[in-house]
């Protein structure tokens, strides 16, 4: 390689890194990801004198309604006919009748911008609260389990796509063009059509996987045209585009070494496919939305050249040694551009990382986090090999003088080559895991969720999780809930029913009476004569020997 050229690649790298170091210092928010229910009206717990008109519910980003999403229960459990809409971040459900007085439990389930599902359930009163015997969800929201069907679907597609669209940029713009390359030429447009065809198998099969997880259903469900309705156009649109310009760029690689003009479209083709699925994703819910997508659709295009490149060496390389200078020409053009293709994959894959997860914390603390550290750790990995074969074993094969001498010398690119495609494959499905795994990897903190929701505060006592409500918070009449769960989640009960006291500067209401409603669910009537801040203590006898306490304030309006 040239001293000029080395300069410019040197020069265009720090310029790519200086570009994105602006961007990061331009946009320092992070992404909410999944979308958060942020308050009800009516609130948890609640007990009304009259039956509300309409039920509203307020998430923190937009969201998308689905098809049988909310499901209206009255208080003998029976279903009552509702029209829910969503318009923007509100979920809106209005009842076609009048509620009746007891406990209704309404059960919702919409879409994140980011493609993921949310669920919960909302329970309240009208006149007093009667026992629950609808379904009911042990925590006001929670995201669904992506099932191992769909992301073993999503780690196939993404990586035969990128493969498949790879190998069709590396015949087109690395393999010679003369008659003499026709072979290898021939083997790696074999082995795309191979990768093709498993990533069309793949992206299909999502697509009723998909459904049947946003509507929380088994297979049963594909029979209902509804289902097939929930899915976003952006989703059929991808997996059209994947199937479709795969086909394409295969078709307009396939006649022997094809016309320059046909190499281009070709490659032109496979760039534009391989990027289509940034239109989808985690990146739809973060900000600024354009830019995000459109480093996602870079990062992917710089991971498909990549390993498309490393496959089509190992694939070639071989049958190029006995071509003079043939296989050190075809290595060193693409070790070029791989200098500004890792440029882009690494500052790209920086940006995500931080609009995504936002803070270095989330690194270690979140499931995301993780598997981003490992995908780096991976990357890394690959670079060393991807280093020690440009500077060490390259400058070898291109001083070999004779075939024998090429071959013995091009099999041990040809091995580390492999080994780097291996690892960066690797780097790949760790992607594929990502793409259905939340970065915020679980439930809001605490901290959050009190600030968003100043009547409801959470505590653990021993291992179980109690979640009180003081609502409306004003000086007068209010509504305590308890709700006890599990570690897993579910409704559970101590060893005794828990003990609720109520106090303030000046004023003891000493223990409340509580109804019980239904598993792990507590209701109690107070009257609270003065404003300020209101002292909850709770207690619950979790075993034979072991009766934890502790105290959640309220600050009360006047």
């Amino acid at each position: 390689m040239s001293d000029p050229r080395s300069r410019r690649i040197r020069t265009t790298a720090l310029l790519v890194l200086v570009f994105v170091s602006a961007l990061l210092l331009g946009f320092p928010q992070p992404a909410n990801a999944h979308a958060h229910l942020v308050s009800t009206n009516p609130a948890e717990g609640a007990v009304l004198q009259t039956a509300p008109d309409r039920i509203l519910f307020t998430f923190d980003e937009p969201v998308r309604a689905i098809p049988g999403g909310v499901q209206v229960y009255g208080p003998q459990g029976e279903p009552v006919e509702a029209n829910p809409t969503v318009t923007g971040t509100e979920l809106r459900v209005v009842p076609s009748a009048r509620l009746g007085d007891g406990t209704t439990v309404i059960t919702w389930r919409v879409v994140s911008d980011d493609g993921h599902p949310i669920s919960g359930s909302l329970t309240f009163s009208v006149g007093a609260p009667t026992p629950v015997t609808a379904p009911s969800s042990s925590d006001s929201s929670s995201i669904p389990q992506v099932p191992w069907t769909l992301t073993l679907a999503r780690v196939v597609g993404y990586v035969g796509l990128l493969l498949a669209a790879g190998l069709v940029a590396f015949a087109a713009m690395f393999l010679p063009t003369d008659p003499g390359a026709d072979h290898p030429r021939r083997r790696t447009a074999a082995f795309a059509r191979a990768a093709a065809a498993v990533a069309a198998a793949a992206w299909l099969a999502a697509l009723p996987i998909t459904a049947a997880y946003l509507l929380g259903g088994g297979p049963a469900l594909l029979k209902q045209g509804a289902t097939w309705s929930s899915l976003p156009l952006t989703e059929y649109a991808v997996a059209a585009a994947v199937v479709a310009g795969l086909a394409l760029a295969l078709a307009l690689l396939s006649p022997g070494s094809a016309s320059r003009q046909r190499r281009v479209a070709a490659a032109g083709t496979a760039a534009l496919t391989v990027m289509a699925p940034a239109l989808v994703g985690h990146t739809r819910a973060a900000s600024p939305e354009s830019l995000v997508i459109g480093a996602d659709a870079l990062h992917l295009l710089a991971g498909s050249i990549w390993l498309g490149g490393l496959a089509g060496l190992a694939l070639t390389l071989p049958a190029l040694s006995s071509r003079g200078a043939a296989a050190a020409e075809t290595l060193a053009r693409f070790s070029t551009a791989a200098a500004g293709v890792l440029a882009a994959l690494v500052a790209t894959g920086t940006l995500l990382a931080w609009r995504l997860i936002g803070s270095w914390s989330a690194l270690v603390d979140t499931g995301y986090g993780r598997l981003v550290t490992a995908k780096i750790a991976i990357v890394l990995a690959a670079l060393a090999i991807a280093a020690w074969n440009r500077w060490s074993l390259l400058p070898s094969l291109k001083r070999a003088a004779n075939k024998t001498s090429r071959q013995t010398h091009a099999r041990p690119v040809v091995r580390a080559t492999a080994i780097e495609g291996a690892v960066l494959a690797v780097a790949l499905l760790v992607t594929g895991f990502l793409v259905d795994t939340s970065p915020e990897g679980g439930s809001r903190p605490a901290s959050v969720t009190a600030e968003a929701n100043p009547d409801t505060h959470e505590t653990t006592l021993g291992d179980i999780k109690v979640r009180a409500s003081l609502t409306p918070l004003t000086r007068g009449s209010n509504t305590i809930t308890l709700r006890l769960s599990s570690t897993a989640g579910e409704p559970t009960e101590g060893v005794a029913p828990p003990v609720v006291r109520l106090s303030t500067d000046g004023a003891t209401l000493g223990a409340v009476p509580l109804t019980h409603v239904s598993a792990g669910f507590y209701t109690a009537q107070v009257l609270l004569p003065v404003s300020g801040t209101w002292r909850m203590q709770v207690s619950l006898r979790v075993s034979e020997f072991a009766n934890p306490v502790d105290e959640l304030e309220f600050t009360v309006r006047g």
